[in-house]
């Protein structure tokens, strides 16, 4: 059977290869789930199979936008504790999520992946560690919710063991025994990851934090992980706060603590890393070990601005990440676009901190990178999946910024005419196709409201 193939043309081309290439009228062409050619120019006129031919004048095209940390269940949660930094921020917030339940952790997640989606992004991944006793199947929750927004997955399967009791943040009815959290996540990689080609599903490894597992957990966590061959995640080097934890309860920083329980490698990815020395980026760099740069989050929680210029030069592989709603409530990853450039030039690289193509980098190929997926997704190159994003830019809010890279970077968020996630349709004309966005809104209000009621009732 022929190929069904989609052409989009006349469109400029931002195809985040490996040599920046671009087109300032171009053309991608899509056979089945797979880009089979890009160029400059208008595709050939000849092509068999073609079910779809859109004209994309005063837009541009680029690879889906890939979100490297995220915590959907917080999008119920959205608006609390606005003032604090990280700890005080976390202690005020663990007993509420530690009440939440299936439908709840369901409605979130369809919140967080559905105004993800219809902002651009076409690869997302949560970090959930919250498992309370009893709140039923929260990974088969989450996953069940992104394979009915219909963009590309991974489920970073969290932990925690170390409760209060332990000298641990979160209180103890809201962590898991180091037995149950490692066959609980052993039993979600059977059930759920898919180590193909063009997977929609995959599962990481992910406990949550140096002063919320356990030195044992991380160890036999990593151990998992490399047996299984998937990926690990955790929170790494986010505030001041955290290497003062690190050093008085292990006598060394947090880069050294990860390395010390295999938590460096190039299996490895970790959200924030806002304070690292020299040493620290050097250990990443020669590692191979990937970050999640959050750029709104690290503001909203006061934690500080990442080396990320720093972490370029060395070779560091760096993504972007929304991160919780609860730090970050827009929770779409245009917003981390812009912010990632314009938070880093408050650093010590002033203006030549970032500029707008090594942001988009950042949302595409960056994120690809430390998912373990560049040679998948990330980029616009014949073989790669079809995970495309077409940006109106010819409104009132970009018509007059020439450089069209530069008005989706620098400029308001841009409306999405087109998204496909592996050759399919997710948004049309600003809007999402493969779920009603305002049933979503009244679930995720209704569970928001009755976790606020359990909250102040317990």
């Amino acid at each position: 059977m022929a190929a069904a193939r989609i052409v989009i043309e006349n469109c400029a081309v931002a195809t985040v290869d490996a040599h920046d290439t671009e087109y300032a009228s171009g053309h991608v062409v899509v056979a089945d789930n797979r880009i089979e050619s890009v160029g400059a120019g208008p595709a050939p006129a000849q092509l068999d199979g073609v079910v779809r031919r859109i004209d994309g004048s005063g837009h541009l095209v680029t690879p889906g936008l890939v979100n490297t940390h995220h915590h959907f269940y917080q999008w119920i949660t959205r608006g609390l504790a606005t003032d604090h930094h990280l700890f005080d921020w976390l202690v005020a917030l663990y007993p509420t999520w530690a009440r939440i339940d299936e439908p709840m952790v369901r409605a979130a997640a369809r919140g967080s992946l559905a105004m993800m989606a219809r902002g651009g992004v076409t690869t997302a991944m949560d970090h959930h560690y919250v498992y309370p006793r009893g709140a039923g199947d929260l990974s088969g929750a989450i996953i069940g919710a992104a394979a009915g927004t219909g963009v590309r997955f991974t489920l970073a399967r969290g932990s925690m063991d170390r409760g209060e009791s332990d000298g641990g943040l979160p209180p103890d009815f809201a962590v898991e025994s180091l037995e149950g959290a490692l066959a609980a996540t052993e039993e979600t990689i059977d059930t759920y990851h898919d180590a193909s080609f063009g997977a929609m599903t995959q599962i990481a490894v992910a406990p949550c934090s140096p002063f919320s597992v356990s030195t044992e957990l991380l160890k036999q966590a990593a151990e998992l992980a490399r047996r299984k061959e998937v990926r690990l995640h955790t929170h790494g080097s986010e505030t001041v706060e955290e290497e003062k934890f690190c050093e008085e309860l292990f006598g060394m920083g947090p880069t050294d603590y990860f390395e010390s329980t295999g938590w460096l490698g190039s299996d490895v990815w970790m959200a924030h890393c806002v304070h690292m020395k020299d040493s620290d980026i050097a250990a990443f760099a020669r590692t191979g070990t990937g970050v999640a740069h959050c750029p709104s989050s690290n503001a909203r929680l006061a934690a500080g601005i990442a080396r990320v210029p720093d972490m370029l030069a060395a070779g560091v592989p760096v993504g972007l990440g929304v991160d919780g709603t609860a730090s970050n409530e827009s929770g779409e990853l245009h917003t981390e676009l812009r912010n990632a450039l314009l938070i880093n030039r408050l650093g010590a690289h002033r203006e030549a901190a970032l500029n707008a193509r090594q942001a988009l980098r950042l949302g595409t190929y960056g994120g690809a990178q430390v998912l373990g997926r560049a040679d998948q997704i990330g980029s616009i190159e014949a073989g790669k999946l079809a995970d495309l994003v077409l940006w109106k830019l010819d409104t009132l809010a970009h018509a007059s910024i020439a450089d069209p890279v530069v008005a989706l970077v620098f400029g308001a968020a841009a409306p999405v005419t087109l998204s496909l996630v592996d050759g399919k349709a997710v948004v049309e004309d600003n809007h999402l196709i493969t779920v009603d966005e305002d049933a979503i809104a009244r679930e995720t209000r209704d569970e928001a409201r009755r976790l606020a009621r359990i909250a102040a009732r317990d």
